[in-house]
């Protein structure tokens, strides 16, 4: 359940084709987004799975996890730890980081907004008895709001959330001068995870589109690579190690998406419903404070202690190179109080913002 111009129903989309596991795709209506995805899962949100035994899922992460559980070969997680672990924070800074910079261009401009308010109106609103126009005009303004000027998005911030895209750009041209994929021949949770924001809004969307297309037309086309491999022919073998192109990319999201998370955790741990980040010196204002992104931290906190001692070295050495070990372990004693991940994906989920 999900729609074909859904940020996280692309990603997990992607996983399914390249891990060649059959689905039937079902597009939204309205009311089964705001009824029966939270009867069912517990959240607003999308995609969502409903498999054949009549059990249902949420949250593209633990979907994958358990995917992979059912379907482990090949597996998209490299056998090395450090691959492994800087997979997982790869995908989490493409699901929670470039969030918003892919929101921004969507909502922010009215040849982004006005066409994909009409998407989502036509397939959204053919069970709601409102007039079309009207429902265009609730979309865009409903996510103009939530997504762009409640997420900080502001004249003070809007070039360095806008350069946020660029310099991943500038990271996978310079990673596919040398591989096809983000660690080899074949794709990884990586590639899988930055399929959220680049291909259903970046390489989609007018304005992002326009950029990519006639300026980085090597990720247009590892967008669509990625959209197209099947396990069954793109099987080639990975690098060894940390290739320096994605260690020195360590360096952007500890800066970026590692910092956003420690503040985020230091409000609510403060009680704060609203904080006001600093990220690489730009001030961010009122931006809601989300349990869910605490979850995010302390996962990935577990992950890094779950490899071995002698990989953990190694592991933190090369954070440690790349600016990346102090904000992943800053804060000592992370305590999301999301519970439901123990049963995930089949427990009712939260959403990223309340």
């Amino acid at each position: 359940y999900g729609l074909k111009v859904s940020y996280f129903t692309g990603k997990l989309e992607a996983y399914l084709r390249y891990k060649e596991i059959p689905y039937a795709f079902h597009a939204l209506s309205g009311k089964e987004f705001t009824e029966l995805l939270p009867e069912k899962t517990g959240a607003m949100q999308m995609p969502a799975v409903k498999l054949d035994d009549g059990s249902w899922m949420t949250d593209t992460t633990p979907m994958i996890d358990w995917f992979e559980s059912q379907f482990p070969d090949p597996s998209i997680l490299p056998d090395d730890p450090a691959q492994a672990f800087v997979c997982k924070l790869i995908e989490d800074y493409a699901d929670e980081w470039q969030w918003r910079p892919a929101m921004h261009y969507r909502w922010s401009y009215r040849e982004s907004s006005k066409l994909l308010a009409r998407q989502l109106a036509d397939t959204m609103g053919r069970d709601v008895n409102i007039p079309t126009w009207l429902i265009r005009h609730r979309i865009e303004n409903r996510q103009r709001k939530n997504f762009v000027e409640r997420d900080g998005v502001s004249k003070q911030t809007w070039d360095h959330v806008e350069q946020s895209y660029f310099r991943l750009l500038g990271f996978l041209r310079d990673v596919l001068k040398q591989r096809p994929f983000i660690f080899g021949d074949r794709p990884t949770l990586a590639d899988i995870g930055l399929m959220g924001p680049l291909f259903r809004h970046y390489a989609m969307d007018p304005k992002p589109g326009i950029i990519m297309r006639e300026d980085w037309p090597e990720v247009m086309a590892w967008v669509y690579r990625v959209w197209n491999a099947r396990a069954s022919h793109v099987n080639g073998p990975l690098v060894n190690g940390i290739p320096d192109d994605v260690a020195n990319f360590l360096k952007e999201i500890a800066e970026t998406h590692l910092e956003a998370l420690c503040a985020n955790a230091e409000a609510r741990a403060a009680g704060k419903k609203l904080h006001d980040p600093v990220i690489q010196g730009i001030q961010y204002r009122d931006v809601p404070v989300s349990q869910y992104r605490v979850w995010c931290l302390e996962r990935l906190q577990e992950q890094r202690a779950s490899v071995s001692q002698n990989a953990r070295d190694r592991l933190d050495d090369l954070l440690e190179r790349n600016g990346a070990l102090e904000p992943l372990i800053r804060l000592s004693d992370v305590k999301s109080g999301y519970s439901v991940p123990d049963g995930a994906p089949f427990e009712r989920s939260i959403p990223v913002f309340e």
